[in-house]
């Protein structure tokens, strides 16, 4: 039987208690950043300065994360009309860049255990 760990995610930098802080787990490169991908997914009400999150029930393996700070309640990531999100969004590792999100692989890490991670908005 396969072992399950859990994530415990310390989000930093949430600007405001408005809205909520949602994760999206990923686990392959094929579904990164894709609505319709994310493996698992956890929400918790945003409140300034630092949110935590756990997200269960995970085996073994490769997962990146991307985290964004839904501060109008909508369950969506706001974007303006160049897709440049409005509100705040950041990943495991990998950084935004100038010219979009970074990829799958700057931003996986792997997990055998209980794994705890800390992001910045």
């Amino acid at each position: 039987m396969f072992s399950q760990n859990s994530i415990s995610v310390h989000v930093h930098n949430v600007p405001s208690n408005k809205g909520h802080v949602n994760v999206a787990v990923y686990n392959s490169d094929d579904t990164f950043l894709s609505f319709d991908g994310v493996f698992k997914a956890g929400t918790e009400v945003a409140h300034e300065g630092i949110v935590q999150l756990v997200i269960e029930d995970l085996p073994e393996g490769e997962y990146a994360l991307a985290v964004f700070h839904d501060e109008n309640g909508n369950g969506q990531l706001d974007t303006n009309w160049l897709g440049i999100p409005k509100e705040k969004v950041a990943f495991s590792k990998g950084k935004m860049k100038t010219f979009g999100p970074p990829k799958y692989k700057e931003c996986a890490f792997q997990i055998y255990s209980d794994y705890e991670i800390n992001i910045k908005l």
